[in-house]
């Protein structure tokens, strides 16, 4: 049974398809969320998403993909959290943080210091971090990233290309290996 037809049916109620639809999304999700979430928060963070999907079956669009429109939920879930919980809680990823493991770089030889990093991919707006964060952080192809979005994939080149740009002018163009 594909999504479509689970979701078709979680919105008539069965229990069963939700139970399904979470064993097949949950560990993506989970995954995706740890990049921005404390490990103690990912898992209420899924429950609300799901909870959240029950409540929202019906609105599903069957032409939309599943998986990006259960992205969607998660991200305004963990936004949801982190809100509440205010600024002084929330937290950058340990990839960006200074005294975490080197960047991927496809920028050149010449890697900023994270710390710089994270400041300037903090003021990128969230779907161009988003696409930043999977295609340059976690190293995600193309097509994934576009899967994971629930975007076409040039959306997702436009959105990295900014993001690269964007990065480029906050840490000055040497940073990234830039013509000065």
């Amino acid at each position: 049974m594909d999504d479509d037809e689970l979701i078709k049916r979680l919105a008539g109620g069965d229990d069963r398809a939700l139970r399904e639809l979470f064993n097949r999304h949950a560990p993506v999700l989970a995954v995706r969320l740890r990049a921005v979430l404390p490990p103690s928060d990912v898992e209420d963070v899924l429950q609300e998403t799901f909870l959240a999907a029950w409540k929202g079956a019906r609105s599903y669009q069957p032409d939309a993909r599943a998986g990006g429109w259960l992205w969607g939920i998660a991200r305004r879930q963990a936004a949801l959290l982190i809100r509440r919980r205010g600024p002084a809680t929330a937290s950058l990823p340990d990839l960006l943080t200074t005294d975490g493991p080197p960047l991927p770089n496809d920028f050149g030889e010449s890697v900023a210091p994270n710390a710089q990093l994270a400041a300037a991919a903090a003021t990128l707006s969230p779907v161009d971090r988003e696409v930043w964060q999977l295609m340059y952080v976690e190293d995600r192809p193309l097509s994934e990233v576009s899967k994971l979005t629930g975007v076409p994939e040039g959306t997702v080149k436009s959105r990295a290309h900014r993001a690269r740009r964007l990065l480029r002018s906050a840490l000055g163009n040497t940073a990234l290996g830039g013509a000065p």
